[in-house]
């Protein structure tokens, strides 16, 4: 005799449904309802409790790195002054904040201004005449007077190197030329050349 299988839906019986009052007459069971809303219940709590924790974590944390609270940590309650662009006593209370705090300060016009102030200063420098030192008598000239006497009475000329003596055992060091076994000479083999080249014809003169 061959098995039935309960779940085959061959074998499965059509429910007997009374269709009498024209609608479900079973109900949901509410202890399902209930243990669902229990659970919702608690794990918004336990989120809201987490989220707290981590928040007062986070700030403890966040004061402990600011240190002790000054007058520039002081919080300002802005609201009573509406809404700024339209409000003459906020925005006068927003430049007063600004002025009185601390450098470096955040540049309120990307730094054009400051550019521009720091060209007419230096313009102001180079085109007049300004004291260095008035104790002793150091003045700043202006930069076109400067190039004309530099180009009247040339450049400085550095004072030679002094060279120390010798000590005891110690010689004179002689270069060989060529320094290169290139077809290009350097300029320092240039000047050596030159050098001896001088030196041999005053001898020669001798």
């Amino acid at each position: 005799m061959p098995m039935h299988d309960p779940h085959d839906p061959e074998d499965r019986k059509p429910e007997e449904v009374d269709a009498s009052k024209g609608f479900e007459s079973s109900d949901v069971r509410v202890s399902g309802v209930a243990v669902f809303l229990l659970a919702l219940c608690f794990f918004a709590g336990v989120t809201a409790l987490l989220a707290y924790g981590i928040g007062k974590a986070i700030n403890a944390r966040m004061a402990k790195e600011d240190g002790p609270r000054s007058k520039w940590s002081q919080t300002v309650d802005l609201r009573s002054l509406g809404d700024m662009p339209n409000n003459p006593e906020m925005q006068n209370k927003i430049a007063e904040m600004t002025q009185n705090f601390p450098t470096p300060r955040v540049q309120t016009d990307d730094g054009n201004q400051d550019v521009a102030d720091l060209h007419a200063r230096e313009d102001l420098l180079l085109s007049n005449y300004s004291w260095v030192d008035q104790s002793q008598g150091k003045v700043r000239i202006p930069i076109e007077r400067a190039m004309e006497l530099l180009a009247h009475r040339g450049l400085p000329v550095a004072p030679p190197a002094e060279q120390a003596p010798l000590m005891t055992g110690d010689e004179q060091p002689t270069i060989a030329l060529p320094l290169t076994s290139g077809f290009a000479r350097t300029a320092y083999e240039l000047d050596q050349a030159a050098a001896q080249a001088v030196e041999a014809k005053r001898m020669g003169q001798k």
